[in-house]
């Protein structure tokens, strides 16, 4: 799904989705060698799970994921060093151990199941996502003015929209447009695939308001990431938030636009399981419109810090889906 929210316009939006050989407007061009080399890595992976099925390719994924753990001395000891930074108070070196290897073996094997995704039944997709919180995005939606999602940049955020997309939702995402080649090429096939991703509305972060607005107004369920890493331009409207420890700066743009709308803001989370079984966690809401005329200035800054604490929570439970912090 998403990577980062708008803040201010700039360029219109593109929202067709990008062609691996040539791209859209204002899209890097993947080229025929990145298609090429993405292909012959998906023939391969499909033929083992012929072979072996989804469980062989689970795998084959923890296997790789296990080598890499092994050899990579220096993501070991990044990673370790945020989680030092998760857990201040400290966690014994076995824990330690046992939650970086797990972190190679999930990102390897989402890795391997999201080249492949579109090559899936649609049936044995569904039947591997759990959704504990469905009633309160439906409730939210009932409202009629659509529903804001803050996700994050932890775990299988990537697949949310495809997965809420199979699941029959209206969605809508905004991402930075400067994207990898993969992505890219994953998301044509994607697309390719299934009519319900492709009626996903791909925003980007550069992109006019009015884009996210009509979102909202067509009831969809719009998703973002704003725990950015950077924020990439001083006119992206950013607020201050506490989260482990240390004070960052959080993007607000959509926030601001979803309270301007009357949308409810929800907070998800994609959770992987072992043998490619997905948990998508909707939390009670961290905002349902009222009618006390509050301004946006008081209410955002609430947003923000329930958001963060949302995050930090999240992660001290599934701390194998770190992503950065």
């Amino acid at each position: 799904m998403p990577d980062s929210a708008t803040g201010q316009a700039a360029d219109p939006a593109t929202d067709a989705a990008p062609r691996p050989g040539g791209g859209e407007r204002g899209v890097p061009r993947i080229g025929w060698l990145n298609t090429a080399k993405f292909e012959l890595v998906r023939l391969f992976l499909m033929a083992w799970t012929r072979m072996f099925s989804l469980r062989g390719l689970y795998l084959l994924g923890r296997w790789f994921g296990t080598l890499e753990y092994l050899i990579n001395f220096k993501r070991r000891r990044r990673y370790r060093a945020v989680l030092r930074r998760v857990f201040p108070e400290g966690i014994s070196r076995k824990r330690e151990r046992l939650i970086v290897r797990s972190y190679f073996r999930r990102t390897r094997c989402d890795k391997l199941l999201y080249l492949v995704f579109d090559r899936l039944p649609k049936e044995k997709i569904l039947r591997r996502i759990r959704f504990p919180g469905r009633e309160q995005l439906d409730e939210a939606l009932a409202r009629g003015n659509g529903v804001y999602v803050l996700l994050s940049h932890h775990g299988s955020h990537h697949v949310a929209a495809l997965l809420m997309a199979l699941l029959g939702y209206k969605c809508a995402g905004v991402r930075d447009r400067n994207e990898g080649a993969m992505r890219q090429y994953i998301q044509h096939k994607y697309a390719e695939t299934f009519p319900e991703f492709k009626d996903v509305r791909v925003l980007y972060a550069d992109s006019f308001p009015r884009d996210i607005y009509r979102c909202f107004k067509e009831n969809r369920v719009i998703g973002t990431a704003l725990d950015v890493g950077r924020v990439r331009g001083e006119a992206l409207k950013t607020c201050p938030v506490r989260i482990f420890g240390e004070t960052r700066e959080f993007l607000t743009g959509t926030v601001q636009i979803a309270l301007r709308c009357g949308a409810p803001i929800v907070q998800g989370f994609v959770v992987s399981r072992p043998n490619f079984y997905f948990r998508l966690v909707v939390t009670a809401p961290l905002y349902v419109p009222d009618e006390s005329g509050r301004p946006s200035e008081e209410i955002v800054p609430e947003v923000m810090q329930r958001y963060a604490d949302g995050i930090a929570a999240h992660v001290r439970d599934h701390p194998d889906h770190l992503s950065r912090i």
